[in-house]
């Protein structure tokens, strides 16, 4: 499946929630009770309108009688009738205006709570570990931001600026009507709102099957294209354009279905809710109509009356919206909430000190570990590696090799046994300081879309050019950086897909060497380069080295035939141990490795050679 959008969840905890994302919002608390001043302030102000209204019809009303009889109210009527006309304009801008200033006086609230939820789930996903990252896609990660700036904003939105409001609104026009003209005119429009939210809640919730069919099959056709421009060349290879086209266009027709679907039941809806609407103003101005029959209401009584009811279903209209919108947003929420409550695997312990590293002394004592129980991976490995030597890891896939890497790291925590340095179980020190003094050549190095300066001088923020220069000179890097037309500032691409392998491999030994640290782990650092590629910067792996404690796990055992000592790991053991030439002599598991090795590349350079000629 290319790709899939899901309905808002029911089992949600909605109100735990709202009250768990309340303290974003109470940290300005003072600006929150002013907005809500202001927006009490522009309801008056709203529902003050149709009463001056009244009075307006009222005045001219009582004029044009009293001119019919031969009365002389002429200029007073008038004089009344403008400042009334001049009072009504006053009501609106005064509306408008704590509107617009309720709305500046949230907007700080609003926008500093989204930004410290963002910071928060950015720094909670950072300390998530390995694990949970491994098993998550990119884009849901990406989501998870996007969602916890997206829902608390929607959420306020909604609250602050539809529900609230109209809940406000709603309560003055009933408080007006029950106290100006009896309980059967509150009675007519409470039973017509009831309904028209019944209405308008049950419809919306049953036409939203169509909407999320509409988005589920957008989103299939969407990741159809994408997914085809990607493997752009896959589809030329096997000509499979009309294939591709296919596919789209089934996704897109069955979209454009699902569309006309969800357009006629939101012309139900809309024509449910006029229809709504139409028949509870007709029964009001029946009401009013007969009461002006007998007197017992004015012209600008109708006036009023009509003005209300009007006034109380516009924002009543977008109430569909409003619900789809909150319960996405909700739904959001609740993701949000589930996932700050994850904890990590890995943490500090309570009074974790930090690493005071003198040496650089590497012990891995009787480590066992299992990414599944039921798979062990490293089954009581133990070894040292002296301060300023180098200690080599090889064997077949599979076997264990880089799980050492990621446990010096701590990116797990060892099932039994220790890891230490310098003596120091690495559990009892802090992440930040453990991580400070090692450093990492990776088989697989991912840039930054940024510039080759930027993703040099990550290893050492506060670094100078000159040393980040120096650092590239060192790993071989410098000549081919000037030879680029932006050189230091030339932009790598997404993940440095701009630089083959072998440049990605001197970027990551440049940053090491400018990191400086006293421990450096070289995983499998030119695994998928050709020979040429690794001869280049074997100087480079070499300089990185030199006066640094080194554990590399390799591939290519060209690559550490000088390793002060070599450790064989097979199925998660240590099978053998010694220098190159001893193990040689041993005709045994890296013996084989080597000749099949030794074979593998003789062969290469025979191909190259006969491509030549």
């Amino acid at each position: 499946m290319y790709g899939r959008v899901e309905a808002p969840h029911s089992n949600r905890r909605d109100l735990q929630n709202l009250r768990t994302l309340s303290v974003y919002l109470w940290e300005y608390r003072g600006r929150v009770l002013l907005a809500l001043g202001c927006l009490v302030l522009s309801k008056l102000m709203v529902v003050a309108v149709p009463l001056l209204l009244k009075e307006i019809v009222n005045t001219l009303d009582e004029g044009t009688s009293d001119a019919l009889v031969g009365g002389v109210a002429g200029s007073d009527v008038l004089l009344v009738s403008l400042g009334l006309v001049a009072a009504y304009g006053l009501l609106r801008l005064g509306n408008s205006f704590f509107k617009e200033l309720r709305d500046a006086l949230f907007a700080r609230v609003r926008y500093r709570a989204m930004h410290r939820l963002s910071t928060r789930v950015l720094s909670h996903l950072h300390d998530l570990s390995l694990s949970y990252h491994l098993e998550r896609r990119t884009g849901s990660i990406s989501k998870d931001l996007s969602r916890s700036t997206s829902s608390l904003s929607s959420i306020v939105n909604l609250l602050v600026f539809n529900i609230v409001p109209t809940i406000a609104e709603f309560l003055l026009v009933a408080a007006i009507l029950l106290g100006g003209y009896g309980w059967h005119y509150t009675l007519v429009v409470v039973i017509t709102v009831v309904i028209y939210i019944l209405f308008t809640l049950k419809f919306s919730g049953w036409r939203m099957q169509f909407r999320h069919e509409m988005n589920r099959l957008d989103s299939l056709a969407n990741g159809r294209a994408v997914d085809s421009l990607l493997n752009y060349e896959t589809v030329k290879y096997f000509n499979n354009e009309n294939f591709e086209q296919k596919a789209y266009n089934q996704y897109l027709s069955d979209w454009a279905d699902a569309g006309v679907k969800s357009q006629t039941t939101m012309s139900m809806l809309n024509f449910g809710q006029a229809a709504l609407v139409a028949i509870g103003v007709t029964i009001i101005m029946m009401l009013a109509a007969n009461d002006v029959a007998n007197q017992t209401i004015t012209l600008g009584d109708i006036v009023l009356i009509n003005a209300l009811m009007l006034q109380l279903f516009v924002p009543l209209n977008l109430l569909g919206v409003v619900y789809r919108g909150l319960q996405y947003a909700l739904a959001d929420m609740d993701l949000v909430i589930k996932l700050l409550e994850l904890k990590p695997e890995i943490k500090d312990k309570p009074g974790a000190t930090d690493l005071n590293i003198k040496q650089g002394h590497i012990e891995f004592d009787d480590v066992r570990f299992a990414y599944l129980s039921e798979r062990p991976i490293l089954k009581g490995i133990s070894f040292k590696v002296e301060p300023g030597k180098k200690v080599a890891v090889v064997g077949p896939s599979g076997s264990g090799k880089s799980t050492l890497s990621r446990l010096l790291f701590r990116f797990y925590d060892t099932d039994e046994g220790a890891i230490r340095i310098d003596g120091m179980d690495i559990r009892d020190c802090t992440q930040s300081s453990l991580r400070e003094v090692l450093g990492v050549v990776p088989q697989d190095t991912v840039m930054f879309n940024d510039s080759i300066r930027y993703n040099l001088a990550y290893a050492r923020n506060d670094a100078t050019d000159e040393e980040v220069k120096a650092a590239a000179k060192a790993a071989n890097l410098s000549e081919f950086i000037d030879s680029l037309p932006q050189g230091y500032d030339t932009v790598v691409g997404e993940r440095g897909l701009k630089l083959s392998g072998g440049e990605k491999q001197r970027m990551a030994i440049a940053r090491v060497i400018l990191k400086n640290p006293t421990i450096i782990v070289f995983d499998e650092a030119t695994s998928s380069l050709d020979t040429r590629s690794e001869q280049t910067i074997l100087e480079g792996l070499n300089a990185a080295a030199e006066r640094a404690t080194s554990l590399v796990i390799a591939h290519r055992l060209s690559t550490i035939v000088d390793a002060d000592e070599i450790l064989v790991l097979d199925a998660g053991e240590i099978v053998e141990r010694g220098t190159h030439d001893e193990l040689l002599q041993n005709q045994s598991l890296y013996a084989n490795l080597w000749q099949l090795q030794q074979h593998e590349g003789a062969k290469s350079n025979q191909n190259s050679s006969d491509d030549n000629t």
